[in-house]
């Protein structure tokens, strides 16, 4: 069996995180998200890999090459215009000639249900199948009609009084190469795009055999910054011990930790797992990393610097005497000393954040700052929950934060300053 995975959207609810790579290439839990569909491919014996890129379609061909650090062979397709799932999908009809798997590259699932779904696949042979999940509020996913298992209706987010059911689409599937044959009929959309489930509609009116599978193994769907939080708190219960690198004598560690080669924790440092740091990272001496926190490749972490389920990329700099709390930061940032990034608001209500111009209740209690690459900020500043900071932006010293700034800002504070004769 072949897989298709779908990774040329920008995922514009992400930003400024996305402004420099597609979604599915952010990481969690020490990897990126679109390793983990790779890696539960290979595990249920799925080697063969078209993946449809568009947007900064470099950061995932850098990363994954030809396929074989994962293990598995890969070949790349452009999707120059990005118009629908459908068209997506598509765009792989000269190299599949076998049944394939499809599966977005923006999810997270649990690798056994790769092995469910092959199983399901092999022992009923329809034509298209499904992978369904059952959630309390289907609002703003795609639910699923069924009689049995046979796949009867698909109603994109029928908001929270339709009575349309609870059965989600998860963005999962297995077709027969036939598929491309009503791929190709497809039809533009409301939305102006050629969807993969109208495709879907159309063989279910044709009454060919479509049916589906309701699955309750863990599928994270990782759409908005706080989501990647989740993730990683999900998915690091599960990180196992590994120090490749070096510990000073004078180093405290609970619970599980890994560290990469040629990074080097120094003295005083108290690490409470689980925490996962990459490699030839510098850290300490004296900081405190809190359970949760993920940390990657080049990452200088200073004297008296405390991290707290935070998400801190490739190439940053956190100076000494600062805070970072439940927050995401991105790569080649520099944090300046004494920087604090608040987590919790005065009233302790939900957190809430700006996405795609609507401020949107997050759930969270505790969430922090998301800052996009090469942010620098000033000594003493401060940043308040929620707030996102745009690539490249400079935070002057002294400054406070509550609001969003965008991409390529300096912010400074004005103050009047009096100047006096000393004797």
């Amino acid at each position: 069996m072949q897989a298709v995975i779908l990774t040329a959207g920008e995922g514009t609810r992400m930003r400024p995180l996305t402004l420099t790579r597609p979604k599915t290439m952010l990481p969690v839990a020490g990897k990126p998200i679109l390793q983990y569909s790779v890696d539960a491919l290979r595990d249920n014996g799925v080697h063969d890999i078209v993946m449809i890129t568009g947007y900064h379609e470099e950061a995932v061909r850098s990363h994954f090459g030809d396929g074989s650090g994962s293990g598995v062979n890969i070949t790349y397709v452009r999707q120059e215009e990005r118009l629908g799932t459908a068209h997506a999908i598509g765009q792989a009809s000269e190299l599949i000639d076998d049944e394939f798997i499809v599966l977005n590259g923006d999810i997270i699932t649990d690798p056994g249900l790769m092995g469910d779904l092959i199983g399901s696949y092999h022992e009923r042979k329809p034509e298209t199948l499904m992978v369904l999940r059952e959630v309390p509020d289907p609002s703003s996913f795609g639910v699923v009609k069924v009689e049995g298992d046979r796949v009867r209706e698909i109603i994109e987010k029928p908001g929270p009084d339709a009575g349309a059911g609870n059965l989600i689409n998860t963005g999962i599937y297995v077709f027969s190469p036939a598929v491309f044959d009503y791929i190709e009929r497809t039809p533009l959309s409301r939305r102006g795009e050629y969807e993969i489930t109208d495709t879907i509609m159309m063989q279910v009116r044709d009454d060919l055999p479509v049916r589906a599978i309701i699955s309750d193994r863990d599928w994270i769907d990782v759409g908005r910054p706080w989501e990647l939080l989740e993730a990683s708190e999900r998915l690091m219960k599960d990180l196992e011990d590994s120090v490749e690198g070096d510990v000073e004598d004078g180093v405290t560690i609970h619970g599980p930790v890994a560290i990469g080669e040629g990074t080097i924790i120094r003295s005083g440092t108290y690490i409470q797992g689980p925490v996962y740091i990459g490699r030839n990272c510098d850290i300490g001496p004296n900081s405190y990393l809190r359970a949760h926190t993920c940390i990657g490749d080049g990452v200088s972490i200073g004297n008296a610097v405390e991290v707290k389920n935070s998400i801190i990329m490739d190439g940053t700099n956190i100076n000494h005497l600062s805070y970072v709390g439940d927050s995401v930061i991105g790569m080649n940032c520099n944090i300046a000393a004494g920087t604090n990034i608040a987590n919790l608001r005065f009233d302790d209500g939900p957190v809430r954040m700006v996405v795609k111009d609507d401020v949107v209740e997050t759930g969270r209690r505790k969430l922090g700052a998301v800052f996009g690459d090469g942010v620098k900020t000033g000594i003493n500043s401060s940043f308040n929950p929620g707030v996102k900071v745009g690539k490249d932006s400079c935070i002057g010293a002294g400054c406070v934060i509550s609001r969003d700034v965008p991409s390529d800002r300096l912010v400074i504070l004005r103050q009047e300053h009096t100047t006096m004769e000393y004797r």
